[in-house]
């Protein structure tokens, strides 16, 4: 059951303030001009945005940091641990206590809203929905989960109707929305932390659904296509409303004829590549054209869209080594990543991958033991727990293992600096390093980068 929200003026406190999902609502509350504070371990980018909008930021978490006598509503994620001493000061003053989905359900109800769910490609999809509308002039609100360079972060107030927002399904508050048009790129087990089997994950999107007054639906999931009935379908193995035809994947991009309800309607190219982001565009065709988006719109915006962070994003190169930073942390999502690296044919592909959480490697160990087929060399470091406990007693040297069991050239680095001083030995000039994990693996990539080029030798 929602809770109820209040925006006419009261103030809110975010616990957690510079995590992705969680500062992109405080970017919305803040912009509408609410008095917002909030609280983190450490600043980082996204919260130096949010003073620059006069949002207070407090370093760690303390007991000061809420102004009790100002009575916020105290805002909070699935993350946050029970024992959290701004929670406990939260409870024991009687204050509103909001969950991350209980603000963001309230914000989609104000507007015509438009949720992106999936458990790959939400961030993809929901940017791309938000840069289609922006290109037709429909000014949409927009809350993602990364950072987008057209509107220069992970959210956007504009003055339309219109609301676009990635829906989380990790912790079960997906059944909270309840849009006027519902996305669902695909359904898989990934949060085996939250849910006992794909049937209560299937269960939760199947409640989503219901609650959408429009669903566009991915039929090539097999989970979505016997599990979901899709206002709009979309898919290039399966009938669907839009689909393409004639596609040539490049390490460019990717060129396709489109067509809409059995009729060739438009040519598109794109500059994010592989298969998986040609279906993300599709459904984000489908609603642009719902909404009444023209074909001439789409086709003039889809080539100047770069992708969000972190989404296969280029990071530097030297001496013909390049560096790719890419968030995927599932077997499915490395597959697809890597398909996409291995369209760069004159590059040997090393993928750098730290597994997420214990839970999830434990889960999907064999999965991810056959995930990385595209990759020529495969460094795995050791698990970034993301606070999980870890009574499973597993750890990267065992994943390393089952991927060594399949894939010829696999090596284990426990610790970030000891993959650092593998790859500066090892990379040569050709290659593509590919950095793949939700941690904080990618905080290496600039300090490699670097010692390479002041290494100045190279060993193959």
């Amino acid at each position: 059951m929602l809770k109820p929200v209040d925006f006419s003026g009261r103030p809110f406190h975010f616990i957690g303030i510079g995590g992705i999902g969680m500062s992109g609502i405080a970017h919305i509350l803040a912009k509408k001009g609410l008095t917002v504070t909030g609280s983190d371990i450490a600043p980082n980018r996204i919260t130096r945005q949010l003073e620059q909008l006069g949002v207070r930021i407090f370093q760690g978490h303390e007991l000061h940091n809420i102004d009790v006598a100002a009575q916020p509503q105290v805002v909070c994620s699935s993350a946050i641990h029970p024992h959290n001493v701004e929670l406990q000061t939260a409870l024991t003053h009687n204050l509103p206590i909001l969950h991350r989905s209980d603000v963001l359900a309230a914000l989609m109800a104000q507007f015509y809203s438009i949720a992106v769910a999936g458990t790959h490609g939400k961030t993809t999809t929901s940017s791309l929905i938000g840069f289609l509308l922006l290109q037709a002039g429909l000014d949409p609100t927009i809350v993602v989960g990364g950072e987008v360079d057209t509107w220069e972060g992970n959210a956007r107030l504009g003055q339309s109707q219109y609301l676009v927002a990635e829906a989380d399904e990790s912790d079960g508050s997906l059944v909270r929305f309840a849009p006027k048009i519902g996305v669902v790129t695909n359904i898989e087990l990934d949060h085996p932390d939250h849910y006992s089997s794909l049937e209560q994950v299937i269960s939760t999107f199947q409640h989503f659904g219901r609650q959408c007054e429009t669903l566009v639906a991915c039929v090539d999931c097999h989970n979505v296509r016997h599990n979901l009935q899709g206002t709009i379908t979309y898919g290039l193995e399966q009938p669907a409303d839009y689909t393409a035809h004639h596609i040539l994947y490049t390490a460019e991009g990717t060129r396709a004829e489109v067509w809409e309800r059995g009729r060739p309607q438009a040519v598109i190219q794109l500059r994010i590549l592989g298969k998986h982001n040609l279906l993300n565009t599709l459904a984000a065709i489908g609603v642009a054209r719902h909404l009444g988006v023209s074909w001439q719109v789409i086709t003039a915006a889809l080539p100047l869209f770069s992708g969000a962070k972190r989404r296969f994003e280029w990071k530097g190169s030297y001496n013909g080594i390049t560096f790719i930073d890419d968030y995927a942390h599932h077997p499915s999502e490395i597959r697809a990543t890597l398909a996409s690296a291995r369209l760069h044919r004159q590059h040997q592909v090393v993928a750098i991958f730290q597994p997420h959480r214990y839970s999830r490697t434990q889960a999907l160990l064999q999965e991810f033991a056959h995930a990385f087929a595209d990759a020529d060399r495969v460094v795995i470091t050791d698990i970034y727990g993301a606070g999980e406990s870890n009574p499973y007693q597993i750890s990267g040297a065992d994943v390393a293992a089952a991927v060594g069991k399949v894939h010829p050239a696999v090596s284990y680095q426990p610790r970030l600096s000891d993959v650092q001083a593998f790859l500066v030995k090892y990379l040569s000039p050709g290659d593509l390093a590919v950095f793949l994990g939700a941690g904080n693996l990618n905080q290496i990539i600039t300090p490699t980068l670097e010692a390479i080029a002041q290494a100045g030798a190279w060993v193959g």
